[in-house]
């Protein structure tokens, strides 16, 4: 019974409405800084949209972003019953979301829905938009940048700005990617990195170094945030 309950689309929007309210609670309690905004600045130049790319387990604040742009905001999740939770959540901040996979775009044939996702994504991209997804998600491995977003970025010519955030308070859950879930009151942190532009003429060993260069960046900027958090886990 439990489980049904679990289920279904009433305890669906409570959770969704409580995770919302979580993440209202933590902002506003909180003192942020954001670092590296000549960053986003430098990326909206293109005349392509912005590839907003940061791991599973920084999700959690990344809504809140949307308060830093006038553009509409995509985010892509997972089809499964976890994903429309968590674009239940995303939505009461303004963000819109496309179901589909961060590796869709590298096998755009796998699955109907992952050619809905790619064509939505791109056509989002293409209006100047802004397109946020976990790389390495939904189900890991964690902190590994999945060739999806290389191919992505190929496809619509827009840029990856690699993101992350840290908070001074607040637990790891035990999960596959090791959650970060931010507590209120804490001292926050965003911190941007520079773009990263795939040619449309990169072969695969250019996608590769630069799937390569995309994780190494991702990983620089979420120690840097959580350094400046004084997080040691």
């Amino acid at each position: 019974m439990l489980k049904r309950l679990a289920k279904s689309a009433f305890a669906q929007h409570a959770a969704s409405f409580l995770i919302g309210l979580y993440i209202r609670l933590v902002y506003f309690s909180s003192r942020w800084e954001l670092e590296g905004l000549e960053h986003y600045e430098a990326a909206e130049q293109h005349d392509k949209g912005v590839i907003v790319a940061f791991w599973h387990n920084r999700l959690l604040m990344v809504p809140m972003l949307k308060r830093r742009t006038e553009r509409r905001f995509f985010m892509l999740v997972s089809a499964h019953r976890d994903g429309q939770m968590m674009a239940q959540s995303v939505s009461q901040f303004g963000i819109e979301f496309i179901r589909g996979s961060a590796a869709s775009a590298s096998k755009p044939g796998k699955s109907k829905r992952g050619v809905a996702a790619v064509s939505e994504m791109m056509s989002a991209l293409a209006g100047q938009n802004l397109v946020g997804l976990t790389p390495d998600g939904p189900t890991g491995p964690a902190e590994k940048v999945k060739p999806g977003v290389i191919r992505l970025a190929q496809l619509s010519g827009a840029p990856i700005l690699p993101i992350a955030y840290s908070a001074s308070r607040g637990s790891r859950l035990n999960t596959w990617d090791r959650f970060l879930m931010a507590a209120p009151f804490s001292k926050g942190y965003y911190i941007v990195g520079p773009s990263i532009i795939v040619p449309a003429y990169a072969d695969d060993d250019a996608q590769e170094r630069l799937r390569k260069e995309l994780e190494t960046a991702i990983d620089k900027i979420t120690r840097e945030a959580d350094e400046r958090a004084k997080r040691s886990d």
